[in-house]
This record gives C-alpha cells, sequence and structure tokens, in this order.
C-alpha cells in the first residue's frame, strides 16, 4: 500500500483549552482521572503549568531547576506518559507552558547553578548565566553576590547561623535549610587543622594521605582558569580528590574524627565573636559572597528574572544553552506528547524574535518525526 501524499498536515490549533496547576497536590495521576470529564465538558486540548524539576515546595513551577527531568513530586515518566495515553485516546492535544529564560536557583538541586558556585568563572557552566565576574566593586571579583542572608553578614555570621558540613568526601556550607558547595580548593582551611588534630598519627599511613590531598589541593587549577585544558583538568582532579577523602574517612575513623573536631573549631561558637575568624576566612575564599537580601539592588552582579533574586536569567541565545534547555521539551513535542507550547514571559528573553524562529524551526523538525512515525505505522 503506499502512501497518500496528497493531503498536507494542518497544524494543530486549539478550539477550547482548561489550564491545570500541577504541584505536589495535583499529579500527573490525578490529571489522567480528569481527562474524560474534560473531554466531555468540550475541552479540545489541556493546558497545562510548567511540571519540569523545580523547588520541592513550589506550587507554581516556573522556579525551574532542571529542564531535562519531569519534577518527581508530580510523578514518574510512568506517570506522565500514562497521562498522555489517555489525553490521545480522546483526541485530545496538550499544550504545555515553558519556561526558557531563568532556572530557580534556590535549590541545591539545581547542578549549574551550584557548579557556577563551587568553580567560578571555570565552572563549565558560567556562560549560561549572565554574570560580571569583574564589577567595579572589587570584593566582588571573580565572585558572585548571594543576597540571601535575613541579616547583616557579621551578625548572621556571630550567631552560628552559618555551619560547615562534612558527607561523603563533600565539605558544604549549611544556612538554614539552604546548602552551598565549598570550593575544593579550599577544603586545605579545614583540612590543616584536622591535620593538626592527627599529629599524634603522624607514623600512620592514613595522616601521610592527608598530607598527599593537602598537597594535591595546592596543584588543583585555580577557579578563574580560562585555559579549557585546565578547566578540565580541575574538574577531573577535584572529584578524584573528594573520592580519596571520603575514602580515607571510611578506611581510618581517626581522620573522620579529626575532621569533625575541626569543624567544631571552625564553625565558632556563639558567645566568643573570634572564635569565626577561621569560618569568615573560609566564606571569603569562595566564588560567592553572601549578604544580606537588601543589599541587592546595589550590588547583585548576575543576571536575575527581572528583580526576582532565587530567579536568575540565563542566556537561550546561546546556541549550547538552547540546546540544553530545550533537550526534553523537543523530545516530548517529537513523540507527540505536547503539541503545543507557550512561552512565559519572552519579554525576559535577549533575542525574542531570534528565539521565536529557531524554536519554530526545532518544533516543526520534530513534529515531522511524529508525522513520519505515525505514517510508518499506518502504512505497514
Amino acid at each position: 500500500m503506499t502512501k497518500d501524499t496528497s493531503r498536507t498536515k494542518q497544524p494543530r490549533i486549539p478550539t477550547c483549552t482548561y489550564r491545570l496547576q500541577f504541584n505536589r497536590w495535583f499529579t500527573f495521576a490525578q490529571a489522567r482521572e480528569i481527562v474524560a470529564y474534560l473531554h466531555e465538558l468540550g475541552v479540545s486540548d489541556v493546558y497545562a503549568s510548567p511540571y519540569f524539576q523545580a523547588s520541592p515546595d513550589s506550587l507554581h513551577g516556573y522556579d525551574i531547576t532542571d529542564h531535562n527531568k519531569l519534577n518527581p513530586a508530580i510523578g514518574s515518566r510512568a506517570d506522565y506518559d500514562a497521562w498522555i495515553v489517555q489525553l490521545h485516546a480522546h483526541g485530545m492535544g496538550h499544550v504545555l507552558d515553558f519556561v526558557p529564560n531563568h532556572v530557580g536557583i534556590a535549590d541545591s538541586r539545581n547542578e549549574w547553578w551550584m557548579d557556577v558556585l563551587e568553580n567560578g568563572p571555570s565552572s563549565r557552566y558560567a556562560p549560561y548565566f549572565d554574570i560580571d565576574w569583574e564589577p567595579r566593586i572589587s570584593h566582588l571579583r571573580d565572585k558572585v553576590l548571594l543576597p540571601i542572608l535575613s541579616d547583616q553578614y557579621g551578625c548572621v555570621l556571630e550567631r552560628g547561623e552559618l555551619q560547615v558540613r562534612f558527607e561523603e568526601g563533600t565539605f558544604y556550607l549549611l544556612y538554614g535549610e539552604r546548602r552551598l558547595p565549598i570550593a575544593p580548593g579550599t577544603y586545605r582551611y579545614i583540612l590543616d587543622v584536622a591535620l593538626k588534630n592527627l599529629t599524634e598519627y603522624s607514623n600512620e599511613d592514613f595522616y601521610a594521605e592527608v598530607q598527599s590531598i593537602l598537597t594535591a589541593l595546592e596543584y588543583l587549577p585555580k577557579r578563574n582558569e580560562p585555559d579549557p585544558k585546565r578547566i578540565a583538568e580541575r574538574e577531573r582532579e577535584k572529584e578524584i580528590i573528594k573520592r580519596r577523602l571520603e575514602r580515607r574517612c571510611a578506611e581510618a575513623p581517626e581522620v573522620q574524627r579529626a575532621i569533625e573536631r575541626a569543624l567544631l573549631q571552625i564553625n565558632g561558637k556563639r558567645s566568643d565573636p573570634r572564635s569565626f575568624d577561621k569560618l569568615d576566612e573560609l566564606l571569603n575564599a569562595q566564588s560567592y559572597r553572601l549578604a544580606f537580601w537588601r543589599v541587592a539592588a546595589e550590588e547583585i552582579n548576575y543576571r536575575r528574572f527581572f528583580d526576582v533574586n532565587d530567579l536568575a536569567a540565563i542566556r537561550v541565545e546561546f546556541p549550547k544553552v538552547f540546546d540544553a534547555v530545550h533537550r526534553l521539551v523537543l523530545e516530548l513535542v517529537s513523540t507527540g506528547a505536547v503539541t503545543g507550547l507557550r512561552i512565559d514571559h519572552p519579554d525576559g528573553l535577549y533575542l525574542p524574535r531570534e528565539y521565536f524562529v529557531k524554536l519554530q524551526q526545532r518544533s516543526a523538525k520534530a513534529q515531522r518525526l511524529v508525522s513520519t512515525r505515525n505514517d510508518r505505522l499506518r502504512f505497514r
């Protein structure tokens, strides 16, 4: 049987939409249950809020932390696919509200932003964000201002609200429920103290191993290193150092205890302001500068989505960033799961017209895959 090519496939035009607001209180499974009801109402297409990975407590989904993962609070891929199958069974389409121009940065699951905070200008994701690494304010050079504190930095520090923790070979900073990375090159601030706590074991192999780790940290490429080869070396070596530290703590409990004692010293005591000097020194060595949230308007050096501190704009005008942001959504278009896109706040894009032309071209290409796939099934 030959394929009839006389008919040109027309674009799907919704005649009646119904908006679904997805969050942990309304999931893919629940959406599936009401498809038949919506069909009886005369709804042609379901219009959905963003359902990609966002902050765990997000009720709206616009603070996306990963464009290429579904929000686990809403359901699994199997749950999603079951909902789409039900829509198709009733001849219904699906218009998705898509957010291409910013990401939520309050959640540590945002791997791009966490990598920038850990590695500064040498982060592989630094070009994804519009960050001024050389602002007029000298103390922000090669740093990102983080206006997340509820009070002045010194007050927050001396109240003991900033605490360094250690887990699986990695040090991180905890502020309330917010978790921030500690740059591997600055682990020496902690490990130097830990090594002093191990003096009585100076003849043991694990003591020499900690010394070796400290030496490796000295040779780690700096986080403002511009050479791509050195950046790749830093990315590789810092992870090796973390694994070495994790393994040494597992094999020698003395090292784990020495690190825990070092953290008690560094994290300070509320009754002794001078006890926070080491912690202050460590934090000043990071690729970010913690600040009172009220200073954002004057000192912020990353482009936000409008003026929301926890929504960082991304440079979707760059091909590499565009591809990274749209990988999953174009896959959903290519499978026919998504039949239309509504772009959230195109006024937040650097080059709106160019973006829409590119998105239309890429979506059309993805839709042709749907047509080709369906034709193969029909005329097999």
